[in-house]
């Protein structure tokens, strides 16, 4: 294996975005400059996100925002995206460990240390590519301030939705409920062992994962007095309706916007984002998990099959393999 020295410049393939629907593999040069160089053997396709910035539906006012860590270009194009990459690292500290990085689509990249995350011995590296949606449910569930004995209702069993009910039903004495409009969905609620059907009434939290204002209308329709609905869709340049007529405000209900670009409130102080991620890869160690791989290809087909993946109603997590 041809290891590169931590000052050296080589050569890599990415996958660029280049106009809206539109894709395709670029070379491009990678200078070191001392930091650890990885080379990829998984990367995680995160449809919802993905699906946004290929359409060039990112809003103007969130472009800083949205930025991702290892992004290169700018919205809307060209720009090079993605946040789930698992791979080797041939040079650092971590040299010879698997790691995940929050890095787009590259087949071998130098990566800012701070951002390269162990994976435990006891997550199979393939699953790590499902480390980014697991820390934004984890942050979902401290914003939602889950506890013992709640009713829950988790609407959007996409793979953030499914995190947050697999998350929710672990928590001593809870009612857990994955509510989704497409019933082909039953099944992955079965694998990971979390009641599927109709939403619960009267429930005490409600999670919104189904970028869907219609689901967001049931979720309070469904809560019971004084209940917390934490969105957690994110709905780029679309608009969303609140129904806030109604019993909306003499039942009190409380809406809680969700982003993991944060922490959660209640535990700021004491997690930084290292810590949330390496949280986030211990709970991958479920071999029950692996049933939101909704399918895998290869990085050489990644351009032509790209926008398929994104658009299909099927797919969960893609997985891209190097």
């Amino acid at each position: 294996m041809d290891v590169t020295g931590p000052d050296s410049t080589f050569c890599a393939q990415a996958l660029w975005i280049t106009a809206p629907g539109r894709c395709e593999l670029r070379p491009v040069t990678v200078e070191a400059q001392g930091r650890p160089v990885v080379r990829t053997a998984f990367t995680g396709i995160s449809r919802g996100t993905e699906a946004t910035v290929l359409a060039g539906r990112v809003p103007p006012s969130e472009h800083a925002r949205m930025r991702g860590p290892h992004q290169e270009g700018e919205f809307t194009f060209p720009v090079k995206y993605g946040y789930a990459a698992v791979g080797m690292a041939e040079t650092g500290d971590l040299a010879g460990r698997w790691v995940f990085c929050l890095h787009p689509h590259q087949d071998r990249f130098a990566a800012d240390p701070a951002l390269l995350t162990p994976v435990p011995d006891g997550v199979p590296p393939a699953r790590a590519v499902l480390a980014a949606n697991m820390e934004t449910a984890l942050n979902i569930v401290w914003d939602a301030a889950l506890r013992t004995g709640d009713r829950i209702n988790v609407f959007g069993a996409g793979v953030v939705g499914a995190l947050c009910a697999h998350l929710a039903a672990r928590i001593a004495g809870t009612e857990v409920r994955l509510v989704d409009t497409d019933p082909s969905r039953a099944a992955v609620a079965a694998a990971l062992e979390v009641p599927f059907g109709p939403p619960h009434p009267e429930a005490d939290v409600a999670i919104n994962a189904s970028g869907s204002d219609a689901a967001l209308a049931t979720a309070l329709n469904t809560c019971g007095p004084e209940a917390r609905v934490v969105e957690a869709s994110w709905y780029g340049d679309r608009s969303a309706s609140i129904p806030l007529g109604g019993a909306f405000h003499a039942r009190r209900l409380r809406i809680v916007s969700s982003q993991v670009g944060q922490v959660a409130a209640a535990q700021r102080a004491r997690w930084p984002h290292a810590r949330r991620m390496a949280k986030a890869l211990d709970l991958l160690a479920d071999d029950r998990l692996d049933a939101l791989v909704s399918g895998e290809s290869a990085f050489g087909a990644l351009a032509q099959d790209y926008p398929g993946i994104l658009s299909s109603s099927g797919t969960l997590c893609h997985r891209i393999t190097y």
